[in-house]
């Protein structure tokens, strides 16, 4: 399960993300948003977000509200099936990143992100091909694609779409 968490900072809101430490899977070094696997001491999928995001970037539980689930999605390489939930804090957060798990956190203003010019297609060789065109974002100079990709286009169209039923209810 992974959360996407969105909070102010300098008075904008921000995503966050993760880069991945690197280690000896089809994983490392990626950008992801913070999470992990489910176990069995977690009540819910909810539940392993909210404390795998604790455990990686130092954001208890308490100060998130998570406010919507969103689709699961597969990821082949590593046969995982990825629970995304979106949660804000109404606070500004300093994150304290577990240097066993998190090489850098990137902080992306909500601004930013809802721009087009951050959609890229990129020349990638992954677990399973060699140099394929993928969909993905160009964020702070990380090329973010697979599943983290798919689940901030998921994002950008449900942000998108409130912000258009907002501006046509003003």
């Amino acid at each position: 399960a992974v959360m996407m968490l969105l909070y102010p900072k300098e008075e904008k809101t921000h995503l966050i993300l993760i880069v991945r430490n690197p280690y000896d899977g089809v994983h490392s070094s990626q950008i992801a948003f913070p999470g992990g696997k489910y176990e069995t001491f977690d009540a819910d999928y909810k539940e392993t977000a909210l404390r795998e995001t604790n455990e990686e970037v130092g954001i208890s539980p308490d100060k998130i509200k998570v406010i919507k689930t969103f689709t699961p999605t597969y990821i082949p390489p590593s046969n995982f099936l990825v629970h995304p939930f979106l949660g804000i804090s109404n606070e500004e957060l300093s994150f304290y990143p577990d240097v066993r798990e998190v090489a850098d956190i990137i902080e992306m203003p909500l601004s930013v992100f809802l721009n087009d010019e951050i959609i890229i297609e990129a020349k990638l060789s992954t677990s399973y091909a060699k140099d394929i065109l993928v969909p993905a974002f160009n964020i702070q100079n990380h090329i973010v694609w697979g599943a983290t990709a798919m689940i901030l286009s998921e994002l950008r169209e449900v942000l998108k779409s409130a912000f258009e039923i907002d501006l046509q209810s003003t």
